[in-house]
């Protein structure tokens, strides 16, 4: 004969309580038959325990997602205090903290002394920047106010200066191509015509600047083209979005071969870091609408030539950073994404994860935890704190100053780490939040040490997800992209634009003499020549639109 305990409506379905099981024939002795019964409410209770426990941590578990889902949706973003809580009352409190402050920034003494260090003055603004084009308003005193008390004309003896930051709308334009013709006075030989020079789109009436302005409103202020389409209408100018559009997809295949050459000085480097993110694309064949692809960032790059590049790919698996990066040889740092182990099992490959991804893990057990009281999260985020620190302090230090610093210092650091680890795990449900950090940490531990080896490798991966971020904010503004073509030409032009801002030039005046000069470009050695950090950001400022 058999029974099951009857299963409460609150334990979770995935706990299954066994079947007990009493002999055909009862025993006559009762004694016998009291130790049977002992045994089976015996067995009886500690499943009860056991099924007791499992519901506790099943508890636990939901609760902790249901913290994390609404620090997710309402909460920042960030593991720091970031400025999202205060998005709707910027305006307020930026009036409120200049209250004090000059309508007109009046320009300082010549003579004074200029000291970068001392702290600056509550409520006062700095100087305009001395690159901006000065316009002078002159303002004088009435004549009939000229006339001293004393009954004599006063002299001019000086003049106050003040400046106001002012900004003229964007001018549209034609530009009209002008091309002279001459022809033989007798009509014998064909006439001559002057050859109109290399265009960046040959079929289109964009001008070099045009494009150059497009690229730059939609990849680096994160405009859609919709909206620029408005904001040339409200110019005078309409032009379609789905013009633009094919313009832009245009400009991605003329500026493949920097795209390509950046990517030959990627793989020059000595440590690659590694993220993806999702996008949609609307119209791909055989994949609905709504399916995920991706955008893969890869940062690196020699010192001196620092690389962003970004690739587009409809597949997470592990076949796209193969493909992308197969050939390279060095250091790779990532997340903790398996999809990135076949590229990591390469001999010649040496693989790092990123410590922030650990810290992450740890904070959000903080932020699960009872309000108001230090938990063993707390211990994991202050001990990986101590490993920050280090390199804080150690930032701007030569790398072999750096390794010294991290043997010395950090090597003990993560040694305390290692043994709170240890010490806790057996301690800690694994399901729970904290107990998923520390299964993360001691899966990756050897990875996420690899750092201390040299003084120029880095502990974490925040310089892709720095890269990335651009992406991620234009990404909320225009959403999707409509075709494949479309996703290729926004990873080619992220990969310049943000590759342009990491070498400290201003996109719109780098992408200006790219699109001016590419056409023109008729070796590889004139294509390079156009690479970031082979141009000056004074030399592109120093240009004037014809």
């Amino acid at each position: 004969m058999s029974f099951t305990p009857l299963k409460s409506p609150f334990l979770p379905p995935e706990i299954e309580l066994p079947e007990f099981v009493l002999p055909a024939v009862l025993p006559d002795d009762v004694g016998a038959l009291k130790s049977l019964l002992q045994a089976q409410q015996s067995a009886l209770g500690a499943v009860r325990q056991q099924a007791m426990r499992e519901a506790h941590n099943y508890i636990i578990r939901m609760i902790e997602q249901s913290v994390l889902a609404r620090q997710r949706l309402f909460g920042v973003s960030s593991e720091q205090l970031s400025a999202q809580s205060r998005l709707f009352d910027e305006a307020e409190t930026l009036a409120q903290s200049t209250a004090d402050a000059q309508d007109v920034a009046v320009l300082p003494a010549e003579t004074a002394a200029q000291d970068d260090k001392a702290p600056k003055a509550r409520g006062k603004r700095g100087p305009l920047s001395p690159e901006l084009k000065r316009v002078d308003v002159l303002h004088d005193v009435p004549e009939n106010e000229r006339t001293c008390p004393c009954g004599t004309p006063m002299v001019e003896i000086g003049q106050d200066i003040s400046e106001q930051l002012d900004i003229v709308p964007m001018q549209v334009r034609v530009l009209r191509h002008i091309r002279k013709r001459y022809g033989c006075p007798g009509s014998v030989h064909a006439p001559v015509t002057a050859a109109l020079p290399p265009q960046p789109l040959p079929k289109s009436n964009a001008s070099a600047d045009f494009l150059a302005m497009l690229l730059t409103v939609k990849y680096v202020d994160g405009l859609p083209l919709a909206r620029f389409e408005n904001v040339l209408e409200r110019h005078g100018t309409p032009v379609p979005r789905q013009t633009l559009a094919r313009w832009v997809i245009g400009a991605g295949r003329m500026l493949q071969p920097l795209h390509n050459l950046m990517r030959d000085t990627l793989l020059d480097g000595t440590v690659i870091h590694v993220d993806e993110t999702v996008v949609q694309v609307l119209k791909e064949a055989n994949r609905k609408a709504t399916a995920n692809s991706y955008m893969w960032v890869q940062t690196g790059g020699p010192p001196g030539k620092p690389v962003v590049l970004f690739d587009y790919d409809p597949s997470r698996s592990a076949e796209v950073p193969l493909r992308l990066l197969g050939d390279y040889r060095g250091y790779l740092m990532t997340d903790g994404y398996t999809g990135y182990a076949k590229l990591a099992k390469i001999e010649g490959v040496e693989h790092l994860v990123c410590f922030a991804h650990v810290r992450r893990r740890f904070v959000e057990a903080v932020r699960v935890q009872p309000k108001g009281k230090r938990g063993r999260a707390d211990e994991a985020v202050a001990l990986i704190g101590k490993l920050y620190g280090i390199e804080r302090d150690h930032k701007d230090a030569t790398d072999a100053a750096r390794l010294l610093a991290r043997q010395q210092l950090s090597v003990p650091a993560l040694a305390a780490l290692k043994a709170w680890m240890v010490a806790t795990l057996p301690a800690v449900t694994p399901q729970s939040a904290l107990g998923k950090a520390l299964a993360y940490m001691q899966k990756y531990w050897s990875r996420l040490t690899r750092y201390t080896e040299r003084g120029d490798l880095p502990i974490d991966n925040n310089r892709a997800e720095n890269s990335i971020r651009p992406f991620v904010v234009g990404r909320k503004a225009w959403l999707f992209s409509d075709t494949p073509a479309g996703a290729h030409a926004s990873a080619v032009i992220y990969s310049l634009v943000e590759t342009a801002k990491a070498s400290g030039l201003e996109p719109y005046a780098w992408l200006r003499r790219v699109m001016r000069s590419l056409p023109l470009a008729k070796t590889v050695d004139d294509v390079e020549a156009l690479l970031p950090w082979n141009l000056h950001s004074l030399d592109l400022a120093s240009e004037t639109v014809p």
